[in-house]
């Protein structure tokens, strides 16, 4: 995979904030290099966030995020600062922008308040330096430019580069086998499937294992009993997608480790270690509770739908209850939590880190158990144990099932 194919829940979400007019458009164009965003001197060009994936040095594969101002006014206004700030939750690296000639004021403190709560490393960059008869001296928290003049932009990309977050050791699963192994990958093709292609977080796992030198065995759930019979040898890892969990688990001889994407995805974002006993909120669940079923990215829902259809039957069968459930999709995950007796998560492969990271901090700040598909659905199927044992420090807390 290129650095133009890295998928944008992989690359440094970089968000420009400030209030309107103070050049944020402008600076975006200038590190890119492109006109990427409008620039006008009327107040509010910018009326949505504008998403760009781009290659940037020193940085790498990154989008870049131009936001509407801060300080908008009237009802339209208030929409484009919520918009604003639900940008801050995928946000890697903050920039906030402003005019020398106005300086740091509510707005401004406002944000540096947010980025400071929300723990993203930014910078203060003061812009149109070159109306001013001398140019102070940058330090380590403000940095002067022009956007118009193109001063001090390189800097701005150096210092970018430094906030940058490293990259993480966890794989999705390479440090899972060794080179020469084989690992089976279990891919369902049904309605619900992309035409022609297959979804990230396989994509994503192929990579992965050929990364570390071993075999990848694609194949359907309906040909994995005969693909096992006919390797001749025994697989060192079989990885499904949770939907076929149960049928897959049945299959798969009971010596040799299963798990699913979905509960990979979980580990590489950082949340694996609240998602397991997230689950055993499932077993508490009480006639006429809500549940939230939220998803990362949009998509055409089709008759066998997991996350409107096949997830909410599965609950209601499993449970016994008559349950409700709301439903959430792409950036719309609600700030009130209260109302949800758990919350069942997608995998999050279209979200980056931080914003899956965030979603999983509202829950546990409001004390409303939060799991995922995978390791919903292998509770279900009482496969739970089996399909985390590759997580010994998970074993140990396990509750049993």
């Amino acid at each position: 995979m290129g650095l133009n194919d890295t998928p944008a829940s992989n690359r440094v979400h970089i968000g420009f904030f400030g209030r309107r007019n103070a050049g944020k458009s402008s600076i975006v164009n200038a590190v890119t290099g492109q006109d990427l965003a409008v620039v006008s001197d009327t107040k509010g060009t910018t009326t949505d966030p504008v998403l760009k994936s781009m290659e940037l040095l020193p940085l790498g594969p990154v989008v870049m995020i131009d936001t509407p101002g801060y300080d908008d006014e009237g009802s339209l206004g208030s929409l484009r600062v919520k918009k604003t700030r639900q940008v801050l939750n995928k946000t890697d690296i903050a920039v906030l922008v402003t005019d020398v000639q106005e300086g740091i004021g509510p707005c401004e403190e406002e944000l540096l308040s947010l980025f400071r709560e929300k723990e993203i490393p930014y910078l203060l960059v003061c812009n149109k330096s070159d109306l001013l008869e001398t140019r102070p001296e940058n330090s380590e928290e403000k940095l002067y430019v022009s956007a118009k003049k193109g001063e001090g932009i390189h800097e701005l990309k150096e210092r970018l580069g430094a906030l940058a977050p490293k990259e993480g050791a966890v794989r999705l699963v390479a440090d899972l086998i060794a080179p020469g192994d084989f690992v089976v990958l279990v891919t369902p093709i049904d309605s619900a499937a992309p035409k022609g292609r297959m979804i990230l977080p396989q994509q994503q796992a192929i990579r992965d294992v050929i990364d570390a030198g071993a075999a990848a065995v694609v194949i359907k759930e309906s040909e994995l009993k005969e693909t096992l019979a006919l390797l001749g040898k025994t697989p060192s890892l079989v990885v499904t997608d949770s939907q076929a969990f149960g049928r897959v688990s049945k299959e798969t001889p009971a010596h040799v480790p299963l798990t699913s994407f979905s509960i990979l995805m979980a580990r590489c974002k950082g949340i694996l270690d609240y998602t397991v006993p997230g689950a055993a909120a499932i077993d508490r669940l009480q006639d006429r509770d809500r549940v939230l079923i939220a998803e990362g990215c949009t998509h055409h829902r089709q008759c066998e739908d997991i996350g409107t259809v096949k997830l909410p039957r599965w609950l209601r069968e499993y449970t016994k209850k008559e349950l409700s459930f709301t439903f959430c999709s792409g950036t719309e995950f609600p700030d009130d939590l209260s109302p949800y007796a758990m919350v069942l998560h997608c995998g999050g492969c279209m979200l980056n880190e931080r914003e899956v990271r965030y979603r999983m901090k509202c829950a546990l700040d409001q004390g409303v158990p939060m799991t995922n598909y995978g390791v919903a659905i292998a509770h279900i199927h009482g496969i739970l144990k089996r399909s985390i044992s590759m997580f010994p420090h998970l074993l140990a807390e396990f509750s049993g099932e």
